[in-house]
């Protein structure tokens, strides 16, 4: 069984390169892209994904914004914050206090994204 996974990220480029990592894996099908956190939690209550992937920073509803909704709709919703490689240090750690499972850093390793896709769905 494949686990769905929702993108949510306001570049499209960046998107649609996280959504090809993560179906290259074969055992993960992205099954919507937001472009911000508004729409991000629209698509969670709708859409129900096994696991989402965020960018924090995004414009209307931002990553720690959307994640605080997301843990109050779900508390055991599996959030994996993406950041820019030296980027939000702070909002990162705000994310994890939250309730983030794990944080990816952009560019994309594919290895690493494989590595906490699996190891936030472990604890099955």
């Amino acid at each position: 069984m494949s686990r769905k996974i929702l993108v949510v990220d306001d570049s499209v480029a960046i998107a649609r390169q996280l959504t090809k990592i993560i179906e290259g894996f074969g055992d993960f099908e992205v099954i919507g892209h937001a472009k911000n956190g508004a729409e991000a939690v629209k698509l969670f209550k709708t859409l129900k994904p096994d696991a989402v992937m965020m960018d924090i920073v995004m414009p209307m509803m931002d990553g720690i914004q959307s994640l605080r909704t997301l843990i109050r709709l779900d508390p055991d919703a599996r959030v994996v914050v993406v950041s820019s490689v030296g980027g939000v240090g702070q909002k990162v750690e705000e994310a994890i206090r939250l309730g983030a499972r794990a944080v990816v850093s952009k560019p994309f390793e594919a290895d690493k994204v494989k590595s906490i896709l699996d190891r936030i769905f472990e604890q099955e």
